[in-house]
């Protein structure tokens, strides 16, 4: 998939406030500090498409970026920093677990998840939650170019084999870095092949899961 055109939509706070859902949606969230807006920015080839911060938990708002006019991409608020107050962590659980379990165009969610680190409860408890509602996930371990090739493949392995021991399923799983680029192809064919088929022709044309176990 080409991108040619990327912009923001709008920002919500939670699914009341959400535009009308008129394209596919896929949403793309993780823990705080994840890497989730380098991300973006890597895959829509722009530079300040998602606003990057060094301190995690900055992302407070469900963030709406139409891409080539076909579909849009979501950035949901990162879950996990310890340091928001305790009313805010709630607050951010319930607006986006209400957008994730109500949104009708939402068509697949990618958890981020850093490839740096061992698995993390909180990451496989969020997956547990989303496969619980049903909705379709595939992993994205990110910032694969701050380890070694043996490292990201240990910690992806680790990650992938915790899920299957917790019974969860992900659809894919892709090793990405918003540095290298790394991934970038695959995550778009993924998405593109996700699209209905009157949206593919036009795009040719145009070009609680917190809860400890």
């Amino acid at each position: 998939m080409k991108i040619d055109t990327a912009t923001f939509r709008t920002s919500a706070l939670d699914l009341e406030a959400c535009p009308p859902s008129s394209m596919p949606e896929f949403a793309f969230v993780g823990r705080s500090n994840v890497g989730k807006s380098s991300l973006i920015n890597m895959l829509t080839g722009t530079k300040e498409l998602a606003k990057t911060s060094s301190v995690p938990g900055k992302t407070q708002l469900i963030n709406f970026f139409d891409i080539n006019r076909t579909w849009s991409l979501v950035d949901l608020p990162g879950y996990g920093y310890a340091k928001l107050s305790k009313q805010k962590q709630n607050d951010f659980n319930t607006n986006v677990s209400g957008y994730l379990t109500g949104r009708e165009n939402l068509k697949h969610v990618f958890a981020l998840v850093d490839s740096r680190l061992e698995p993390l409860e909180g990451d496989l408890a969020f997956i547990e939650w989303l496969q619980a509602c049903e909705l379709p996930v595939s992993i994205i371990f990110t910032k694969a170019d701050k380890s070694s090739d043996t490292t990201v493949q240990n910690h992806a392995q680790q990650f992938l084999q915790k899920l299957d021991e917790w019974g969860i399923q992900a659809e894919r799983a892709f090793n990405c870095s918003a540095k290298t680029r790394a991934g970038r192809s695959d995550i778009l064919q993924f998405i593109e092949k996700k699209l209905p088929k009157k949206t593919k022709s036009k795009n040719k044309i145009s070009l609680g899961w917190m809860k400890k176990r």
